[in-house]
């Protein structure tokens, strides 16, 4: 089981996963196929990855 580490990351998430979704043209939901809702999942995977590096790379070059 995965632990949220601050209180408005499960928000965050879910605003996330509708933001890729309609990016994507997809309607989430049970009625949808779990390809498209997979494709979702993989869109906010590779999405969180670039935003961590993107954050490690701005701290790296600040400090000393």
């Amino acid at each position: 089981m995965n632990k949220l580490i601050t209180p408005n990351s499960k928000k965050a998430l879910e605003n996330l996963k509708y933001e890729i979704a309609k990016e994507l043209n997809i309607n989430l939901g049970a009625d949808q196929t779990s390809r498209l809702n997979g494709t979702v999942g993989g869109n906010m995977t590779k999405r969180l990855v670039e935003l961590g590096r993107e954050y490690y790379s701005k701290t790296e070059s600040t400090s000393p």
